[in-house]
């Protein structure tokens, strides 16, 4: 009889303290729950799709990439090289780099009896660091304006006379014809501009000396040997149709007594999140030769659209 009755005293004190131990793990158990409902509805109503990583994850070889004829074209090769020499110009000499997938370039150096020819390619793939906010191409289209805008561009057609800078300042931007968009037809505001200029010189140039007169406006006569430098100075511009984005920067060094007058023309576009930049110079081998623009910057082209097709493939 004592053992039953023990029993019956004992028996509530443990259910108590199981009913204790179930409170409070339904407790625990439903803060925990409030927890979570109202961390997720806040985090999925504030939370947006993260923005899309660039088309490229990687980079090519740019001694690679930049071959073919347009390379050959910029850099012709001295007839005294030997087939193994030509061999090496072509190759390029690759820039150290500490990340193949971010950053790399090329350069190429060939010594003809007119002078030296300079030639670099280099790519630049952008990462966005908060694809929240800003993607891949947002961030290549930020670093593309600060190059732009460091350039000073864009320019409404030749930067200078001839005798000028090539996108040295911007003081040509005074002579933007109203209305005109400084990124399409860049030469035409120049050509209405020189006939102007022309008559006006020729009429009183005989009269000061005849003989003097031509060849002070060599520019506009159809003949004879200065014809080559009748096409106006191409300056410094924004280009269409070149990747998603691009400009040209051609400059001209100082003429001096001594040193010869080399011209660079420096091509940068941007290709979905990759950046690219040709830098291509032209040093005379002595003084009183001056390289046209035309023919410089066509070359620099040239190798800027093969590179296009070889990130579009």
């Amino acid at each position: 009889m004592e053992r039953k009755t023990v029993r019956r005293r004992v028996l509530p004190g443990i259910a108590m303290l199981t009913a204790i131990a179930a409170a409070v793990t339904g407790l625990s158990g439903c803060t925990d729950g409030n927890d979570g409902g109202t961390s997720d509805p806040k985090n999925g109503g504030s939370t947006a799709a993260p923005a899309q990583p660039g088309k490229y994850r990687s980079l090519p070889q740019p001694c690679k990439a930049a071959d073919g004829k347009p390379l050959k074209a910029m850099l012709p090769a001295a007839d005294s090289l030997t087939t193994e020499a030509r061999e090496r110009l072509y190759e390029g000499i690759a820039d150290a780099s500490y990340d193949g997938d971010r950053h790399v370039g090329c350069r190429w150096n060939s010594q003809v009896p007119e002078g030296t020819l300079l030639l670099s390619v280099n790519f630049e793939r952008v990462v966005s660091y908060d694809r929240a906010t800003t993607s891949d191409d947002e961030k290549a289209h930020e670093v593309y304006v600060n190059r732009l805008t460091a350039a000073q561009l864009p320019f409404p057609g030749p930067a200078t006379t001839p005798g000028g800078t090539p996108g040295g300042t911007p003081g040509a931007n005074p002579g933007t014809p109203p209305g005109a968009n400084p990124a399409q037809n860049p030469p035409t505001a120049t050509p209405s501009a020189a006939p102007s200029t022309a008559p006006s010189t020729a009429p009183s140039a005989p009269p000061s000396n005849g003989p003097a007169a031509p060849s002070a406006s060599a520019s506009g006569s159809p003949s004879g040997s200065p014809s080559p430098s009748a096409p106006p100075e191409l300056g410094s511009r924004v280009l269409e149709g070149l990747g998603n984005e691009a400009f040209l920067d051609d400059k001209l060094s100082a003429a001096g007594a001594t040193a010869a007058q080399a011209r660079t023309v420096r091509i940068v576009f941007r290709t979905s999140n990759v950046i690219v930049t040709v830098e291509y110079s032209v040093q005379p081998a002595g003084p009183g030769t001056v390289p046209p623009s035309t023919e410089t910057q066509d070359r620099a082209l040239l190798l800027a659209e093969a590179l296009v097709e070889r990130f579009n493939e």
